[in-house]
């Protein structure tokens, strides 16, 4: 499956090297590498060689079919051209350490809020620029890790389920921006605005949550219909990998869902506490030869980094006790003042 990294601060910037270049197991270093602490021992089959085949399963591809990375500036706003910070995003198809451009991006960048992603490709589905998450979609950036079961089967029905507005800007042909596209239908009937204002405006995460069921929920249902029209049993279908993340730049909100009662999604992770180990002002580092580990260096302390959250679909320190398990079928929601609420996903299967 793919691998994702979201971070978000109020007040503290993130320079994209620290976060996803430089550490031991940073993003960058995820396309065949992978540490996925408690997994096996929160996700426990009765059949232990079946838990790791699931883990295995779930986790553990290749992923070298395109990269990409986007972050949020205020530079438009400065210019008077839109309300609020928006993002600039990056695209390579190659692995993002060997691509000269990313690391001068990621050697000279910092932001409160940003998105990565590297890419397993699913099915047939062509390995192009366009179909290279995060997906922008005016100050919003969506990303997905997974598998929408039978998409083949069910494209036309989520494409005959989207408004107008939002088939005319799919731009890929990956079923993680169909399932966006169908999001930002019901999100806009939801808040009630029009075309494509419903990319430019904030939206509260109650509101961006059950716009997200909605869609997921259709997703389920033209699932079920297609089966009942190739006389197959329910049973028979592929169940749906989605851990999504979406973001405005200020609000964050992330599910780990996958449509089955006992299989579980790929893996996801929580930190409040990461970001100082990932941000060389401050001690720990994560490059062991970096000068801010070394005697007499001046650093800041860590209780001096501003709050913040990190969603990962591994974690990018090595330090077990920074992360947490988000769990199956558990929604993340953060706030501009970054405290965690978590619910359950709200969608029957």
């Amino acid at each position: 499956m793919c691998r994702w990294f979201a971070y978000l601060s109020a007040t503290e910037r993130a320079l994209l090297e620290d976060v996803l270049v430089v550490p031991a197991h940073s993003l960058s270093k995820q396309v065949h590498d992978h540490y996925l602490p408690y997994l096996a021992h929160f996700e426990p089959d009765a059949d232990v060689k079946a838990t790791k085949q699931e883990i295995a399963l779930r986790n553990k591809y290749f992923n070298a079919d395109g990269f990409g990375v986007a972050w949020y500036t205020n530079t438009r706003e400065e210019y008077g051209e839109c309300d609020g910070m928006r993002p600039i995003s990056y695209h390579v198809m190659r692995q993002p350490l060997t691509d000269p451009v990313f690391r001068s991006i990621a050697a000279n960048t910092a932001s409160t809020a940003l998105f990565a992603h590297v890419r397993a490709a699913s099915g047939s589905t062509a390995i192009t620029d366009s179909n290279c998450h995060p997906f922008q979609f005016g100050r919003y950036l969506f990303m997905h890790n997974g598998m929408v079961g039978g998409f083949a089967l069910i494209r036309r029905g989520m494409v005959n389920a989207m408004s107008n507005e939002a088939a005319q800007h799919l731009m890929g042909t990956t079923d993680s921006e169909h399932l966006a596209m169908l999001f930002f239908t019901y999100l806009a009937r939801r808040v009630g605005v029009h075309g494509l204002e419903v990319f430019e405006v904030q939206h509260p995460l109650g509101d961006v949550k059950a716009a997200l069921e909605e869609a997921i929920t259709t997703v389920i249902r033209l699932q079920r219909e297609a089966l009942a029209e190739a006389g197959n049993s329910a049973h028979q279908f592929e169940p749906s990998s989605l851990n999504v993340a979406v973001t405005d730049g200020a609000r964050l909100l992330a599910i780990r869902f996958r449509d089955h009662p006992t299989e579980h999604p790929p893996s996801l992770y929580l930190s409040t506490t990461a970001g100082a180990t990932l941000n060389r002002k401050y001690p720990g580092h994560p490059d062991e030869g970096h000068p801010r580990n070394q005697a007499g260096a001046e650093e800041k302390g860590k209780t001096e980094h501003g709050p913040h959250v990190v969603v990962a679909s591994e974690p990018t320190t090595y330090k077990k006790e920074e992360w947490e398990l988000v769990g199956k079928n558990e929604c993340i929601m953060v706030a501009e003042d970054m405290k965690v609420v978590k619910e359950p996903v709200n969608v029957a299967f």
